[in-house]
């Protein structure tokens, strides 16, 4: 939750019992006065702050009026009456926000703030798999831009993408576009997992290679797929008391290699409810420093030391002018946006939710 400070100076003081082992005092004292402006200014304009769980510790920790994983955030979009929404995330993760809120001014603190995964895959691609594999449903992952969800049957986040595809009652399932995470579910749910081949066309009830499986692509995330088992097992060699935990994004074999995996909220609760003398986050570095900071006493081995440069495009300088100058506005076409909506309508209602209302109201 955002810091609640009556002067820069005490926001110095508020984060510096978090960061001071962390972040230089000079820094960390311009970080403060930027977050006080930014939530002063947010006070004034009725605006809500959402910011994911890869933000830097910084802004992590003063700004967000909520912090959570990609579904979180989408359900808070869903729920908020503020205007304007500043999503302190990438590109696609705003856009979800829009869908969701039509009528609501979403801001994005980055020109870009893009993403290897969303940028894999296009709507015509969509649209070819479809085309492909006739009458079989498509289950796409909320890393993608408004334009491939409008194509999709349902969407899912990490922490519900075995859910979405067992709720879809289908014996063949085209899930995109991440190759690792269609491997991991296709493993939880006991599927085979194929990908598109030359073929022009597959019927899933006469192509055998299709029974019970998990027609996936080859999208990957430009961090994850940056861990391997050789990663795992020098750590453990070194700390043979720590608990690895890997995102779902990560490889087949790095998840294997660990001892839990699940979303980044997952992950968090998982290091806030036990009590394990070291833990590895296989995922974006900055949440290991977030996690630090919110849970004394736990340690994080350091183990990458590259953030997702998306992710880092999201500044605190950004996002006092995004406040300050409606920077940069997030659109998408009416018509991508219902047939989007109908796609992210039907994971809330997996995740727990009643349908939402065009106005993105439950």
């Amino acid at each position: 939750m955002a810091i609640d400070a009556r002067t820069p100076e005490e926001m110095y003081d508020r984060l510096a019992e978090k960061l001071g082992d962390l972040v230089p005092e000079f820094e960390l004292r311009e970080k403060a006065r930027l977050a006080f402006e930014i939530n002063r200014l947010k006070e004034r304009r009725g605006a809500i702050i959402l910011g994911h769980n890869y933000m830097e510790p910084a802004l992590y920790l003063s700004v967000p009026d909520i912090v959570g994983d990609s579904l979180e955030l989408a359900r808070q979009a869903a729920r908020t009456r503020k205007d304007p929404i500043v999503f302190c995330g990438v590109r696609f993760m705003a856009e979800t926000a829009k869908i969701l809120n039509p009528d609501r001014t979403v801001l994005l603190p980055a020109e870009r703030a893009g993403c290897s995964l969303a940028e894999s895959i296009t709507a015509e691609d969509v649209r070819e798999l479809r085309r492909r594999y006739p009458g079989v449903p498509v289950v796409t992952y909320i890393n993608t831009y408004a334009d491939v969800k409008a194509e999709c049957d349902i969407c899912c986040t990490s922490s519900n993408a075995a859910a979405v595809v067992e709720s879809l009652d289908s014996d063949v399932v085209i899930f995109l576009p991440d190759e690792f995470l269609a491997s991991n579910v296709a493993r939880e749910t006991g599927r085979r997992i194929v990908f598109p081949t030359k073929t022009p066309r597959a019927e899933a009830g006469k192509d055998p290679e299709l029974e019970y499986a998990i027609v996936g692509w080859k999208g990957r995330c430009e961090v994850h797929e940056q861990f391997t088992v050789e990663d795992v097992r020098r750590v453990r060699e070194q700390f043979p008391d720590v608990v690895v935990l890997a995102h779902p994004e990560c490889s087949p074999e790095v998840v294997a290699a660990a001892d839990f995996s699940g979303s980044t909220s997952a992950m968090i609760r998982f290091v806030r409810e036990h009590d394990a003398p070291r833990y590895l986050l296989l995922t974006e570095c900055s949440m290991a420093d977030n996690i630090a900071a919110e849970t004394p006493g736990r340690e994080m081995v350091r183990l990458c030391s590259v953030r997702c440069p998306h992710m880092a495009e999201i500044t605190l300088e950004d996002t006092l002018a995004a406040l300050e100058h409606d920077r940069y506005r997030i659109e998408v076409p009416e018509d991508v946006r219902v047939r989007a909506l109908r796609a992210l309508e039907r994971m809330l209602e997996v995740a727990g939710r009643k349908t939402l209302t065009p106005s993105g109201r439950a």
